[in-house]
């Protein structure tokens, strides 16, 4: 598993904002995608869709993670992960999906996030340096 190119994540970030595109936010009108890139070269995107009762809407990153376990199974691993939106709004991922993206992220993992000074890529483990992890050692 190598780093990927600043290609590979601006090519990652297009489909993330593709992805965006077919956001269902009729609520906060915040439209956000997001990409993975998994080891075997694969990229899975996700969108955010939103529900009248917030606390059931599933953000972009966890879309994104589903589609690529139910494409792929439970074994992927993701090297890169894009996220964006179009609003021009920070948006780095949330606590809860941070926490999902742990399950099956690579700690040195590339995260790249609209972020208050621009685009900003951070290392996974940087980002959630302490996952709650059930895993034995």
């Amino acid at each position: 598993m190598t780093n990927p190119s600043q290609p590979a994540l601006e090519n990652l970030l297009e489909s993330a904002r593709h992805a965006a595109q077919n956001s269902y936010s009729p609520y906060s009108g915040f439209r956000v995608g997001a990409a993975l890139l998994l080891t075997s070269g694969e990229i899975v995107t996700g969108t955010n869709v939103e529900n009248v009762s917030y606390g059931l809407t599933i953000c972009a990153e966890r879309s994104a993670l589903v589609s690529a376990v139910s494409q792929f199974g439970p074994a992927i691993r993701i090297e890169a992960v894009a996220v964006a939106n179009l609003n021009n709004a920070a948006s780095p991922p949330c606590g809860a999906c941070r926490q999902v993206l742990a399950e099956f992220i690579l700690p040195e993992a590339p995260v790249i996030f609209p972020a208050a000074d621009g685009a900003r890529t951070m290392p996974f483990a940087e980002i959630l340096p302490l996952a709650f992890d059930m895993k034995l050692k």
